[in-house]
């Protein structure tokens, strides 16, 4: 393979970099690879640190990130227990990679006798000390807890791993004004009908990625995500105005397997290429903002709760597990605010 690997710390994770001169065969290569992602801000590609893709790309460890024999007998024994209860690939790798990290930092001391001081000192000595995330802490904390609690029998208490204290983040939202410019930006039918079907229905990336034609009801007028994220169903309405733009879309490309596929007929539409196309779509309006495809799905529920929505359902158009995840839309509509007077305007 024409490409040099080099380890890679990216948004507080452990990764490898791939650099190889841009080649649409190679592209398709890494995208075949588990957990493989596109960095637009670094412009390149890297997939997850783990030891097969380490041997894979002749990566040589550091000697300081050796893990002994022990730590890699409980970390199989962590991940057969979380394939066996079906946890996603996407989970098993983000818990696996997070507690290889902690058991790292104690390369001298044997695994069971880790206490809640160690956790302790690896939060303020590790975590802190390098300044990462709280959520990429809480991932640690979920491996953990997970972890000593199932496999292990030890002196860690579960009750006294504290997670960090999150930060109050109002999601982002866009006017429905602006949604209809990005919406209505491309000329490609596709690229068009992909966006539509995000925002008026308020799905996931990989929900949109993971649409089958049947999935779309047309005779019961809704739309039908099957096991998406906690591995739930769910159904959420299809709208007039977007079912004639999927019959217009499927009578041109006829897809076999995906709703939206790539080049290659059968082949799912890739992550990259529908950031891409939001991407395209936002330099199209001359739109500047930071835009991600997740913030559809924001301004989905926003607007669905600024037109009088009661929030219970929105929680289950969205799939949320808990209504206190749904609430944190009312901080950011604009319905009461602008019923209120500033005494501004008063003086």
């Amino acid at each position: 393979m024409n490409w040099k690997a080099a380890p890679l710390i990216h948004k507080d994770e452990n990764r490898i970099a791939l650099y190889f001169e841009k080649n649409q065969d190679l592209i398709q290569q890494v995208k075949q690879i588990s957990g493989a992602r596109w960095s637009q801000q670094k412009k390149l590609w890297h997939i997850p640190d783990t030891i097969e893709n380490r041997i894979q790309f002749q990566i040589q460890a550091d000697p300081t990130q050796q893990i002994s024999l022990e730590a890699i007998h409980y970390l199989e024994k962590f991940k057969q227990w979380l394939q066996s209860k079906r946890y996603s690939q996407n989970t098993i790798t983000t818990y696996s990679e997070a507690l290889k990290t902690f058991l790292l930092f104690f390369p001298e001391k044997n695994i069971p006798e880790i206490d809640n001081n160690d956790v302790i000192l690896f939060n303020n000595n590790y975590i802190l000390h390098k300044k990462l995330s709280e959520s990429y802490q809480n991932q640690i904390v979920n491996a953990i807890k997970l972890f000593f609690k199932i496999v292990m029998d030890t002196k860690i208490d579960i009750d006294k791993i504290h997670r960090p204290k999150r930060a109050k983040v109002l999601p982002n939202v866009l006017s429905k004004e602006e949604v209809k410019l990005i919406l209505n930006a491309h000329s490609n039918l596709k690229h068009k009908t992909m966006l539509s079907l995000i925002y008026s229905c308020g799905l996931r990336r990989s929900e949109l990625l993971n649409l089958k034609p049947a999935d779309i009801d047309s005779k019961r007028g809704v739309v039908v995500i099957r096991q998406s994220k906690g591995k739930k169903d769910r159904i959420t309405p299809l709208s007039q105005k977007i079912l004639e733009l999927l019959r217009e879309y499927y009578s041109l490309y006829r897809p076999s397997i995906w709703l939206f596929e790539g080049q290659n007929a059968g082949e799912k539409y890739s992550e990259y290429s529908l950031q891409s196309v939001l991407k395209q779509a936002l330099q199209k309006v001359g739109n500047t903002k930071l835009v991600t495809l997740h913030w559809l799905r924001h301004s989905f529920a926003t607007h669905l709760l600024e037109s009088g929505t009661d929030l219970r359902y929105i929680q289950e158009l969205l799939g949320h597990n808990s209504s206190k995840i749904t609430e944190i839309y009312t901080h950011v509509s604009t319905k009461s605010l602008q019923q209120i007077k500033s005494p501004f305007d008063d003086l």
